[in-house]
């Protein structure tokens, strides 16, 4: 499938900034910690804790006994001629597994865990090369080759390994592997610059990796690099380079400079780290050129390019964006990490615009896209996410490209970055996820505690408990589903017309609360002891699609709350393809189980095609049939699955 090469011109020149300072930030406000939040959830919390002793145990035991990924840095500390083994862009594995850990650090501390990191630190920290080099792949196969071709990641390792190292840092104060990234970026920025040589990244990662090691370090060479490095994009300044693995110049986002780009293109991952780094920057710059182009990007990501899942990069070719509207079920490639991604930018948007829209598709990436990613055992996973199979796809322990496992779990281990927002003003909940902060708003301190069962259930308690009476806002996300609004811009449009309004009450009288940006705002003097109750109507919605999306053209899928649900033959008599969803079926909601993930089933009584014993004719009959939750599917062994089902007869695609 072809790269789709569409652009607009949008200026017709480019400066390069070379003194870019810090000034007032972009951001309406800033997020609130995960070290800040104690997460107390039925649905988030089990899973974090299952991160902590599942995932990051396969992820420790394929990074050092099954896979070579840990034995590449031992045998550059050996110094003796070694042969590398695996593929150039492994050490970002092991990076990311140590940020996975550091964040499980926060919130399971563990003695054995933290001396597991300092062991990698030490084997990474002595493969470190004199001038700052950190690269086991050319260190090993020769130095002599280093920097010459852009695709082979060696800035998106150490991208990696600084994100690492500045989660480690935060997580334990200890310096050592800090002290590495530091003198790995001053290598970098010695070499690469203005005045100095281009350097176009293959994958984009270390420009937001530089702002966190700005963040940490105040030193304002790492943004100025990272403010660099997004404007060497779309000017062809590549020349001298070799570029292996790019097939033209919009896989990697090169067509047009960062701020002139109105369409996406590409390698969804390396877009998603990209956009990312851009709004760090744009925050910490108050550029907003940056913001602009952006807001015009993301438009054209959710409201053509985007999976009713949150998913996005529809095509396994590019593993990134064909054409719009082009979404495919049975061939959704939907990489993990690219969900992982749209958390990581969307949740800058909205920083940096105060819209709650970001969140809402922060919220669907994350629940469906990016969680289905990760097994209900916690040590199985999909490295792409299907919207139908026949029953060929299985979560697999590991793959050789395995960028996916970590990812999943260093952003489950970091849940709470999520959850809340804040300004001198006010908070704002974003997530509705039982957990409870302390924070600094004004001159006032305020506990803040949540709870809820959502997304079983859609009542929420929020208790606001100031030290001293004291003015200030609360903002509360009201999701676009809660509105029947599917996502922004109706890609996918609901069917329910009868949505019960959001309403509030502050202990226990109603409270006529504003909107602004999706936010309801509730404007008060607080006091201790107050609380703040709302529900959200989570009834089942059918949804359709945008009739531009032409695989899904007569079908309905399943949507209750934040979850989009599928069918699966293990709860189906083994079939998921020969089920009628006539779009006024009503369903009713069970508690239900997975395996042991408890959840909320649906079920309905729909036609069920059979096929005659000659094989000559289709008939249907009234059954009863069960749908799951997206993210719960393939835990029971190889089953066929459909999130899109047909409304007629006429639609549907039995091929047994």
């Amino acid at each position: 499938m072809n790269n789709r090469i569409k652009f607009l011109l949008v200026g017709s020149s480019f400066l390069i900034s070379t003194g870019v300072v810090a000034q007032e930030s972009l951001r309406q406000m800033e997020p609130v910690s995960f070290s800040q939040v104690t997460i107390k959830d039925e649905f988030w919390k089990p899973k974090i804790d299952k991160v902590a002793v599942k995932t990051l145990a396969a992820c420790i035991y394929q990074t050092e006994v099954a896979t070579p990924r840990i034995r590449n840095f031992e045998k550059v500390a050996r110094g003796k001629g070694e042969e590398h083994e695996g593929i150039f862009y492994d050490d970002s594995d092991v990076f990311k597994a140590l940020e996975a850990m550091a964040y499980s650090l926060k919130t399971h501390p563990s003695k054995e865990m933290e001396a597991k990191c300092d062991e990698w630190i030490d084997k990474i920290a002595a493969a470190q090369q004199p001038d700052g080099y950190l690269n086991t792949w050319y260190t090993l196969k020769g130095l002599q080759d280093r920097y010459k071709d852009m695709s082979m990641h060696e800035d998106y390792n150490a991208g990696h390994m600084i994100e690492a190292a500045v989660a480690y840092y935060n997580a334990t104060g200890k310096r050592k592997f800090l002290d590495v990234c530091i003198k790995w970026a001053d290598h970098f920025d010695g070499l690469f610059g203005p005045n100095k040589k281009h350097w176009v990244t293959g994958h984009q990662e270390l420009e937001l990796a530089l702002v966190k090691l700005y963040r940490v370090t105040n030193d304002m060479k790492y943004l100025k690099l990272s403010n660099w490095l997004l404007s060497e994009r779309g000017h062809k300044n590549a020349v001298g380079y070799t570029w292996t693995d790019w097939k033209d110049t919009g896989y990697a986002q090169d067509l047009l400079p960062v701020k002139e780009q109105t369409q996406i293109t590409g390698h969804a991952v390396r877009a998603m780290y990209m956009y990312t780094g851009a709004a760090d920057v744009a925050a910490l710059t108050g550029d907003a050129g940056y913001m602009n182009a952006m807001k015009t990007v993301w438009e054209d990501v959710v409201y053509r390019n985007m999976y009713i899942t949150g998913g996005i990069g529809s095509a396994g070719g590019n593993e990134g964006f064909s054409q719009d509207y082009d979404l495919p079920n049975e061939q959704a490639y939907c990489e993990t990490c690219a969900s992982v991604g749209m958390v990581f930018w969307n949740q800058r948007m909205n920083l940096l615009t105060g819209d709650s829209k970001y969140i809402d598709v922060l919220e669907r990436s994350l629940y469906n896209g990016a969680l289905d990613g990760l097994s209900l055992s916690g040590d199985r996973f999909f490295y792409g996410n299907v919207l139908a199979s026949r029953g060929q796809h299985q979560r697999r322990e590991w793959f050789g490209t395995a960028c996916c496992p970590a990812n999943i779990a260093r952003l489950v281990a970091s849940l709470g970055d999520y959850v809340y927002a804040k300004n001198n003003n006010g908070l704002w909940v974003n997530l509705f996820v039982g957990s409870e902060t302390r924070q600094q708003i004004g001159k006032n301190d305020v506990t803040f505690r949540m709870e809820t069962k959502y997304p079983a259930e859609g009542n929420v308690s929020l208790f606001v408990d100031p030290v001293k009476k004291g003015k200030f806002k609360v903002y509360i996300r009201i999701p676009g589903w809660a509105q029947a609004k599917m996502v922004p811009g109706d890609s996918f449009i609901s069917e329910a017309t009868n949505m019960a309004p959001v309403t509030f009450t502050v202990n226990g009288t109603n409270y006529a609360a504003t909107m602004e940006n999706g936010y309801a705002v509730i404007d008060r003097e607080w006091k201790k002891g107050d609380v703040v109750n709302f529900a959200f109507d989570l009834q089942a919605q059918l949804v359709k699609a945008r009739p531009e999306i032409k695989q899904d053209e007569g079908r309905v899928a399943i949507q209750r709350g934040p979850m989009v649900y599928c069918v699966e033959g293990a709860d189906n008599n083994g079939k998921a393809w020969n089920i009628i969803l006539p779009e006024k079926t009503v369903f009713t909601s069970n508690s239900d189980k997975v395996l042991d993930e408890p959840i909320v089933s649906l079920k309905a009584s729909v036609p069920v095609v059979t096929v005659n014993a000659d094989g000559t004719a289709l008939t249907t009959e009234m059954k009863t049939i069960t749908a799951i939750p997206y993210y719960t599917w393939a835990n029971r062994g190889k089953n066929e699955m459909q999130i899109w089902l047909p409304v007629r007869i006429k639609d549907v695609k039995i091929n047994y």
